[in-house]
């Protein structure tokens, strides 16, 4: 069985259709699922919502996914909630909302956005110097909450990792569909920087006759296109993360 794996699309329509375009000429896959963050990012987010609807993927709610659905419009919203909400209406929004939680996708595989117990904590990741890192792997078990399962699959860092838990499960996050970079000013400060413009997505084949595998996929599309989108949206760091994978040395805006 082959699962395609993707999450963190942040509105990138454009990086979305490059990633199920490279999907199909590798064969396709027995079941795609979406790890949530859907639509927040100055880029496409009704665009992107209408593509997903249609495509009717099993997808779980991530932390902007929320936010965009049910945080008010004043000055403490991020502004690509706050973009990505004004574009929306009001239906596109409960459905963001009315995303579950975490899904057992097929028995022994569980995906979740961010953590089994919290939508906006990293599972795999600690804040170093302002960067996000590999947490240390004492730190990741107790954050699993003593999860049982075969496989778990999660995004919100927007980092390619795989993990295999001892006597536990094996970890995957398969980076960012359509964000590969961003800075948090939430305390403490830091940045995720996927290192390139490639949009990223997983496949993970099951075999029950011999090991599953774990692929991380970088695929190139038109980012000066979106890059351009960001800045036309007033969003020149989101232009600079989008052509390079980097944040700029201070952009300052806060979060995706």
């Amino acid at each position: 069985m082959r699962i395609a794996v993707l999450a963190d699309i942040h509105g990138n329509v454009l990086a979305l259709d490059a990633v199920l375009d490279d999907l199909k000429r590798r064969g396709g896959a027995d079941l795609t699922i979406n790890l949530g963050d859907c639509v927040s990012g100055p880029l496409w987010p009704r665009e992107t919502f209408e593509r997903l609807e249609a495509l009717d993927l099993p997808t779980v709610r991530g932390n902007h996914d929320r936010r965009v659905a049910v945080d008010p419009a004043d000055d403490t919203m991020w502004a690509s909630d706050r973009y990505a909400q004004e574009r929306l209406t009001e239906a596109q929004r409960e459905a963001l909302f009315a995303l579950p939680f975490t899904l057992e996708i097929i028995p022994g595989v569980v995906a979740f956005h961010a953590r089994p117990d919290h939508d906006e904590k990293y599972l795999l990741d600690a804040i170093v110097d302002g960067q996000l890192v590999r947490a240390p792997l004492a730190a990741i078990q107790r954050r699993l909450k003593g999860l049982a399962c075969r496989i778990v699959l999660c995004g919100h860092s927007h980092r390619p990792e795989l993990i295999r838990i001892p006597d536990g499960p094996v970890i995957f996050n398969p980076g960012s569909v359509g964000a590969p970079a961003y800075d948090d000013d939430t305390p403490p400060a830091h940045v995720s920087e996927q290192g390139s413009p490639h949009a990223r997505y997983g496949i993970v084949t099951l075999d029950g006759e011999g090991p599953d595998r774990f692929e991380t996929i970088a695929v190139d599309y038109d980012h000066e296109a979106a890059a351009r989108q960001a800045e036309q949206a007033g969003r020149p760091e989101w232009a600079h993360a989008l052509r390079t994978g980097f944040m700029p040395k201070s952009s300052g805006q806060g979060s995706v």
